[in-house]
């Protein structure tokens, strides 16, 4: 059961996600959050150390003190929906890189390995991702869910370890997704067709229809890989 402390510190990192406050900005006095969350100070200090120890926050006492964004997590934007991910070893743009890479990679080979169960479980992950438009999480999730499958498809299962262990670490960093524009439907809805030209090539063997749908969906990569900045920020 989440204790109150947590959950308050869960609060709090949304919201400061959702401001996208640099780092050192000031956030709000800690009489100024006891109040609002109507919580004792020792509740707050504990929500506080939480978010402390995950480098979301600093607390500075005195006059000029008060809580301040210590770091922000490093951002992407993926066509029109931003992600945030925290503790991450490596550049979250070099993953989404990498993990590219190797799906066009997997979608060659898949093209001439896949099997009549592999042309189902493709069509069943395509039919969720229409069917997760709603949530920019759920459809973060329905995607690699989509990309997994064309990497088992291709049936080089050092490479599929590798994959599994991109996703496996983005999926434990991530720390929000949200879309970044209010009406992201005919964004989503090219998207979505661009994985099903992927699909049909991959089921038809249509080695010229790969080519164009790989191409299409390196062009969408090319926008949705643009890391977002917040001002002041190299």
């Amino acid at each position: 059961m989440t204790s109150v402390p947590e959950r308050i510190a869960a609060d709090l990192e949304t919201e400061i996600l959702a401001r996208r406050l640099d780092s050192g900005a000031r956030f709000a006095l800690r009489t100024e959050l006891i109040e609002r969350f109507a919580v004792s100070a020792n509740a707050m200090n504990e929500a506080l150390r939480i978010l402390r120890e995950r480098g979301v926050v600093t607390v500075k006492p005195g006059v000029q003190g008060g809580v301040f964004i210590a770091q922000p997590p490093p951002q992407v934007r993926l066509g029109v929906i931003d992600l945030w991910f925290r503790g991450l070893s490596v550049d979250a743009v070099d993953l989404f890189e990498a993990r590219s890479v190797l799906e066009d990679g997997f979608a060659a080979v898949a093209a001439e390995r896949a099997t009549p169960e592999d042309a189902r479980d493709l069509e069943w992950a395509l039919e969720e991702l229409r069917d997760r438009k709603q949530d920019p999480r759920l459809y973060l999730e329905a995607n690699m869910r989509f990309h997994g499958v064309i990497a088992r498809a291709a049936r080089v299962p050092v490479l599929a370890n590798v994959y599994e262990s991109i996703i496996t670490l983005m999926r434990g960093a991530l720390v929000r997704a949200e879309f970044a524009v209010p009406d992201p439907s005919a964004a989503l809805d090219r998207n979505v067709e661009v994985h099903a030209l992927l699909a049909r090539a991959i089921i038809s063997r249509d080695r010229e229809a790969l080519t164009g749908a790989l191409a299409a969906h390196r062009t969408d990569l090319v926008r949705l890989a643009e890391p977002s900045r917040s001002p002041g920020r190299a």
